[in-house]
């Protein structure tokens, strides 16, 4: 099931999503909710594993200074 919601534009912003629907033969409908779509999905990954953090953190669950060195050690020998 879908729904119709309406947004405001810059003029900019929608003469180059009518570019891109007409190169991709798409809606610009269906390229705007794919948009969206993404958009809710990545700031909601986000914010889960923001969450997640926050509740290792609070539990205490850190990395000791000495895990953090030898991590960071690890990662300067690897980036020559």
């Amino acid at each position: 099931m879908s729904t119709t919601m309406t947004i405001r534009l810059d003029e900019d912003v929608k003469l180059r999503l009518d570019r891109l629907a007409d190169s991709t033969h798409r809606s610009k409908s269906f390229l705007a909710a794919e948009a969206v779509r993404a958009y809710v999905e990545s700031n909601e990954w986000q914010i889960a594993e923001i969450g997640a953090a926050l509740d290792e953190a609070n539990a205490g669950e850190f990395a000791s200074d000495d895990e953090v060195a030898a991590f960071t050690k690890k990662w300067k020998a690897n980036a020559r």
